[in-house]
């Protein structure tokens, strides 16, 4: 692959990752409420929902999704619902001084790797954006590959950084009432995002 085409790449995807969409909500809501400790499964699970995302948007479900809107709006309907689900289980769950009941690793990687997988818009969004990069006289399988490594590692690190920055918040607050109100900011946080994945248009 041509290196100022590569570079054109990081630059466009660092730029569409750096606006929080419902993945990165769904990292800072879970960090606000949980604090930093799992911003690496989080951060995992992202960039393995991405990858999964964009391995079926090259393979063809993203032109599938584009065409029918009976089945882009069934999958958009299951991700906004577990987002929702996620933020009202932050809302309600117990608080003490040292913060929400550990999430663990697991769950922190599973939550983000299905927000991220399950985003309808993202897969349609990969069909459009890859192939702007894709030089039609190279090979297609190492040029994609190239770049679906590069987006995922960019992916990876972007929700690393905001599950930082959201944990630290979070970790400086010792005050139950004041941890119960960042719990339930987080709660709302995602609530908020799986409304706007509900109601944004295809």
């Amino acid at each position: 692959m041509d290196p100022t085409t590569w570079l054109a790449f990081v630059a466009a995807a660092t730029v569409m990752l750096l606006i929080p969409g419902p993945t990165i909500l769904l990292v800072i809501g879970q960090s606000l409420g949980g604090g930093a400790r799992n911003a690496l499964p989080l951060a995992a699970g992202v960039a393995l929902g991405d990858l999964t995302a964009m391995t079926l948007s090259l393979a063809g479900l993203g032109a599938i999704l584009a065409a029918s809107a009976t089945a882009f709006t069934a999958l958009k309907w299951a991700g906004a619902a577990y987002l929702v689900w996620l933020g009202v289980k932050m809302w309600r769950a117990p608080v003490t001084a040292e913060g929400a009941p550990p999430l663990s690793a697991r769950r922190a990687f599973r939550e983000a790797y299905v927000v991220t997988a399950l985003n309808p818009k993202g897969i349609v969004f990969f069909v459009a954006f890859v192939p702007q990069f894709l030089d039609p006289a190279r090979p297609f399988a190492s040029q994609a590959a190239i770049l679906v490594a590069t987006f995922v590692i960019l992916a990876a690190l972007n929700a690393t950084a905001y599950a930082v920055l959201a944990g630290r918040l979070s970790g400086a607050v010792r005050r139950p009432g004041l941890r119960r109100a960042l719990n339930r900011a987080g709660g709302a946080v995602l609530v908020g995002a799986g409304l706007t994945v509900a109601l944004r248009r295809a």
